[in-house]
């Protein structure tokens, strides 16, 4: 039929019922579905007209009320079209570490398992269950997820969608399987460490990790007049971090905050040693040739795979080094407040995954429940005194045990 379409073409008309169809709704024969036409706003800007069809006419009104009432067609969109439009985006507010991930996790995770769905159809179930797919750990996973609700933030914000999908997912668990106190050397292990490491560039840096708890590019980064020898204390307001092509971009700590780490004597001589012949902007812990001192070049050079056969502990990691610092504090009696502080920490809750505080918990409330049911039954209470571990050099912190070779696990 000529000209425009009216209530009574074919289009117009219910199939199934013979009746009108709605404004807006018009039966596509060639396909056997209801179709709907609705025009918005682009992402290039000024207007776009989308179509969808739909099995059935309810599904296909319930549709046209939401784009009536003001839902963007760009929601037709998918995943992988949208996130070659918002991908600067995200790139340009990130560190660029950050992004590096961000990508990698595009391309080996979500675009695989999501990248052809249209924005709309994307939900929270099918998020989980295209992270069960997700190959790598908790952090990678994370990674995944937290550039996938980025690009879905950034189509809600743009009104292609109405709800982010992914906020509703549960991230998973950055904790480690076995405990960071377990991860952390003793002081026989840390002696026996910076003991077989030669003496210079790589022993310093090594004893600023474990000695400061510092993460690795915060310590690449320390200059000479971060330190302050005569008050004992080390002002940590950089970090050197890798960029999308692996070249070192300095920026602020991974909190967005300086802070303040103590110079304790174990330490001193290193720092001085450091320090000596050099101006205050050069680097404090420098290369033998001068050049950036970083984790991956520091492991080569102190023979990393050696150092952990030497103390038993093949799985040993630099990050290890930071654990065994936070671990040191808590026993020694620093507040959890004082090592968050000291750490760097964005919660509490990160922080005292340090203590020892409820290792004994189990004996402690026995022996409380033990007196309590004695004294109900006319016996005396006896107050059973905790041990503490012995006095280390000023710390506390558990006897090591030794194996039959006699070195410290």
């Amino acid at each position: 039929m000529a000209g425009r379409p009216t209530k009574d073409t074919p289009s117009r008309v219910d199939p199934r019922t013979g009746r009108p169809l709605p404004e807006g709704i018009r039966w596509r024969a060639d396909r056997q579905r209801y179709q709907i036409r609705v025009v918005g706003p682009s992402v290039e800007g000024g207007a776009a007209e989308r179509s969808r069809t739909f099995l059935t006419v309810a599904e296909a009104k319930r549709e046209l009320a939401k784009m009536v009432a003001g839902r963007n067609p760009n929601g037709s969109m998918t995943l992988e079209q949208w996130h070659e439009k918002y991908w600067p985006a995200i790139e340009s507010s990130v560190r660029p570490a950050t992004a590096r991930s961000y990508g990698v996790a595009w391309r080996l995770r979500v675009k695989p398992s999501l990248g052809r769905h249209r924005l709309e159809d994307i939900t929270s179930p099918m998020i989980e269950s295209a992270m069960v797919a997700w190959s790598g750990g908790a952090s990678a996973k994370n990674d995944a997820l937290a550039v996938l609700s980025r690009l879905l933030d950034g189509a809600r914000r743009s009104r292609f969608i109405d709800y982010n999908p992914a906020r509703e997912v549960k991230r998973p668990s950055m904790r480690e399987s076995i405990s960071p106190v377990s991860r952390a050397l003793t002081l026989d292990q840390i002696r026996v460490l910076l003991d077989l490491v030669p003496e210079g560039a790589y022993r310093g840096y090594l004893a600023a990790l474990v000695y400061t708890g510092m993460r690795a590019g915060e310590a690449t980064a320390l200059r000479v007049g971060d330190v302050d020898f005569e008050r004992g204390i080390i002002r940590v307001s950089r970090s050197l971090s890798p960029g999308q092509r692996g070249e070192l971009i300095e920026q602020s700590p991974k909190s967005h905050k300086s802070r303040d780490v103590p110079l304790i004597d174990a330490l001193r001589p290193y720092a001085e040693a450091a320090a000596r012949g050099k101006q205050s902007s050069d680097l404090l812990f420098a290369g033998p040739d001068g050049g950036r001192l970083t984790n991956h070049n520091a492991r080569r050079g102190a023979d990393w795979e050696m150092l952990r056969e030497a103390i038993g502990r093949p799985d040993l990691r630099i990050h290890d080094l930071r654990h065994t610092f936070a671990t040191i504090l808590f026993d020694a009696g620093a507040s959890a407040p004082d090592v968050q502080a000291t750490l760097g920490h964005s919660s509490l809750q990160v922080t005292e995954r340090y203590s020892r505080a409820r290792e004994g918990v189990a004996l402690r409330t026995g022996a409380a429940l033990n007196n309590a049911l004695k004294s109900a039954g006319g016996e005396p209470s006896r107050r059973t005194r905790r041990r503490t571990p012995a006095d280390l050099n000023g710390t506390l912190m558990a006897q090591p045990r030794r194996d039959p070779g006699g070195v410290s696990r």
